[in-house]
């Protein structure tokens, strides 16, 4: 099995636009709410039966079962009888936020730490779409429960051989993308060692240097718009909160913001494709970038850990390539 993640700019209009932020304010109350739930439940368990407060404590059942993720999605049309409210978001979208929810709290249980918060009006900035009964996209346009038709910007087709499996809208500042999940049945096999090698070793006064005598200078996307972003911050917080002023500020923040993250992976990927085109093999060390971006604060506005993810990415989209031109 194939698959790929490919991103494309959407254009909804006013009312499309209107509709997905209230939907994502709906997904973000049913996953408070449903987190409220398991918080609750922990809370009663936490003391002992003969230390309990004198003060306070929650009044649940002793024999009452943890909201799993089942209970809380088979609660799901109950709910929506006492508030209607949920009724305008798909019913598959809606319950993509409860098992984001339980996701959450799976990687929690697994690593000991990290327990789920709740989000903050504007965090939930997500909705997925989790199957279609046809391809959603055809002519410039993409076809989506309740929404209808919304320009897609199809800068990059979709293969043939390839079924849309999911697709995920996505808000950055006030543009909208939509990352669509794509699958073919075809069987990869295991990459066999050959050609010419590249071996590349990071430092920390040059981004990367190759076994070839290359080296790239580390480029600064945020410093060089530091200054900038510090005036439209200070400007911010002189903003009352929930204000239309406030609200044109911290957009302008969130482009900046986002202008700096799309340079930054434009870099990346530009970098990878380049060594994938000069060596068949590229060989690199195994590092915990995190470790070194405490010691060296200015190695995180380069982003080593999100370069070394696109290059994997960008050898495993090439040799997949590579396998579907020869069948």
């Amino acid at each position: 099995m194939l698959t790929f993640n490919y991103r494309y700019r959407i254009y909804p209009d006013v009312t499309q636009e209107e509709r997905l932020i209230e939907w994502m304010e709906i997904g973000r109350r049913a996953y408070n709410y449903a987190l409220g739930e398991i918080k609750d439940w922990c809370n009663s368990r936490k003391c002992l039966i003969d230390r309990c407060s004198l003060e306070k404590e929650y009044i649940i059942p002793a024999d009452a079962k943890f909201p799993g993720e089942v209970q809380q999605l088979n609660n799901l049309p109950k709910a929506k009888k006492e508030f209607p409210k949920l009724k305008e978001v798909p019913s598959q979208v809606l319950q993509q936020a409860i098992k984001q929810l339980h996701r959450a709290w799976d990687y929690f249980k697994s690593r000991g730490f990290g327990f789920p918060r709740f989000k903050k009006v504007g965090q939930f900035k997500s909705l997925l779409f989790p199957q279609f009964k046809e391809n959603p996209v055809a002519d410039l346009l993409m076809k989506l429960p309740k929404l209808g038709a919304i320009p897609i910007n199809l800068h990059r087709p979709i293969p043939s051989g390839f079924t849309v499996k999911q697709v995920r809208i996505i808000r950055k500042a006030d543009r909208w993308y939509a990352s669509i999940n794509i699958q073919c049945d075809v069987s990869v096999p295991a990459p066999k060692p050959h050609g010419h090698p590249i071996g590349i070793d990071v430092g920390l006064d040059k981004f990367l240097a190759t076994s070839e005598g290359t080296i790239v200078k580390p480029p600064k996307f945020f410093k060089t718009l530091q200054s900038k972003l510090k005036l439209l911050q200070r400007r911010l917080s002189r903003k009352t909160k929930r204000s239309k002023n406030y609200e044109k500020a911290r957009i302008k923040v969130a482009r900046l913001h986002h202008y700096i993250d799309n340079t930054r992976k434009d870099f990346h990927f530009k970098q990878a494709h380049a060594l994938c085109d000069t060596g068949d093999m590229v060989f690199m060390e195994d590092l915990d970038y995190r470790i070194t971006e405490e010691r060296v604060p200015w190695e995180t506005d380069v982003g080593w850990r999100f370069w070394s993810i696109s290059h994997h990415h960008s050898i495993c989209v090439l040799e997949a390539w590579e396998i579907l031109c020869c069948c």
